[in-house]
């Protein structure tokens, strides 16, 4: 039940993005415009992460997963009933709200709930799968959906598996008892972070991804950012009952998986978000035939998370499963750096994308160990919060770098009067070379910081 909130989650992150086209035409979207569709919900999903995993440990992480996925389902229906793009949005943003609420407690839940090594292990695979594999599930399902039907089915979709898992989730989660406020909520502190996670991300996505770094509005929303975060820190250093407790920053796992996780994200992009333009725009596929193209990407992850990850990680540890991950997912972006104008799906997209997609499943599931392995059963919300806040920032980050740096190389080469294809194919090349170099410096963040989970636990 856990999953299938993820899973929901997961999915509506990638399947509006085929659908943009459409809305554009149907709500009257300007091009500047468009891009609030994907930011409304980004902005308030990051934003909110901490203070909703905090909140499941102090109140009950079932207590907040549930309202979570009844806020989902209802701002889904709100989405696709909209007539207007302001509506839209606006609802968009709600579902952000929910989708924080529902995913930062899930893995703090999988923890306590599967207290034995093995079937933690098995739990925390199957969780990957959906966490990294449901992207490219989103594209195929967001392709079908808008090209056989409408995009209001995007959201729609939404309605029946969301009651479904609010009920089913009812009857089979247990209760998990809150550890109570205490002195009460760190409300200083919820509105210092949720504050410079929303201006940071709101900077990424706008100022920074249509004006460059060095723009005025950029370097102010940094500021800003910079000034509340370090504002947040201290907060958090004199609060009798801290939002996110700095203790759990005493474990250098916790440390190195967050900044790995950000990393891994950020270069994942160069597939997610490159791959499809350039398959797109390159290739011409459309929208369905885009989906279908990753469609054994998703078949792969899912036996390897599923059935492989486990034993793997149990076998070898999760240092070496997490260092081979990432070395795959490096090669598989270095042979997307190598895809031609005029390419073949089997020869040059596929293998690409199969290596990829390998690294990714293999090693999600270490991530996330090392993540929680530093946490006390207080702090497990927030600890799982924390992860899912490094995923969406190396998303936003991810984005802005590297769609920005694909940008410049092709309004660089277009001017010079290289033909269309081979600029896009360029720029969309650099962008794949960024994403392989931000994967490196994760492999050697890996090196120098994790250590045995077991280990550390009793050192830490």
């Amino acid at each position: 039940m856990l999953c299938t909130g993820m899973l929901m989650i997961v999915l509506d992150g990638t399947v509006v993005n085929v659908a943009l086209p459409a809305i554009q035409r149907d709500l009257g979207f300007t091009q500047g415009d468009l891009a609030w569709v994907v930011n409304a919900y980004l902005i308030s999903f990051a934003g909110l992460l901490l203070l909703a995993g905090r909140l499941g440990d102090l109140v009950s992480r079932r207590t907040v997963f549930l309202t979570g996925i009844s806020v989902f389902t209802v701002a889904s229906l709100l989405c696709g009933l909209s007539w207007t793009s302001t509506m839209l949005v606006a609802a968009r943003f709600l579902q952000g709200v929910g989708g924080a609420m529902t995913s930062a407690v899930i893995l703090g839940m999988i923890f306590t709930m599967f207290p034995e090594p093995r079937e933690q292990a098995r739990a925390i695979g199957v969780f990957a799968f959906v966490a990294s594999a449901g992207g490219a599930i989103g594209l195929l399902a967001g392709g079908a959906l808008t090209q056989l039907t409408s995009w209001h089915l995007v959201f729609l979709v939404n309605l029946p598996i969301g009651v479904a898992t609010l009920v089913a989730a009812v009857r089979f989660v247990p209760r998990d008892p809150g550890s109570g406020f205490g002195a009460g909520l760190d409300t200083l502190g919820a509105a210092l972070v949720t504050g410079s996670l929303m201006t940071g991300v709101y900077t990424i996505v706008k100022p920074a991804a249509e004006h460059g770094w060095t723009d005025g509005a950029t370097l102010t929303g940094t500021a800003i950012t910079v000034f509340l975060l370090g504002a947040f820190v201290w907060r958090q250093a004199t609060a009798a009952a801290p939002l996110l407790p700095l203790r759990i920053f005493r474990s250098r796992n916790v440390v190195g998986a967050n900044l790995i996780q950000c990393l891994i994200v950020a270069g994942m992009f160069g597939l997610f978000f490159l791959g499809v333009l350039y398959l797109q725009q390159v290739q011409g596929y459309d929208a369905l035939h885009t989906g279908i193209a990753f469609l054994p990407l998703t078949a792969l992850m899912a036996v390897v998370s599923v059935r492989y990850a486990e034993p793997l990680t149990t076998r070898f540890g999760p240092r070496p499963m997490l260092l081979a991950s990432m070395t795959a997912i490096t090669i598989g972006l270095a042979l997307w750096t190598r895809v031609p104008v005029e390419a073949s799906y089997l020869r040059d997209i596929l293998p690409a994308a199969l290596v990829l997609g390998l690294g990714a499943a293999a090693g999600a599931p270490a991530v996330m160990m090392y993540a929680m392995s530093g946490s006390s059963a207080e702090d497990a919300g927030v600890a799982s919060g924390l992860i899912n806040t490094s995923m969406q920032v190396g998303g936003a980050v991810g984005l802005a770098v590297l769609s920005s740096a694909a940008t410049a190389r092709t309004r660089a080469l277009s001017h010079g009067g290289v033909p269309d294809a081979s600029a896009l194919t360029a720029g969309y090349h650099r962008g794949f070379t960024i994403a392989a170099g931000l994967v490196i410096a994760g492999i050697a963040i890996a090196l120098l910081l994790l250590r045995d989970p077991s280990a550390s636990a009793s050192a830490e």
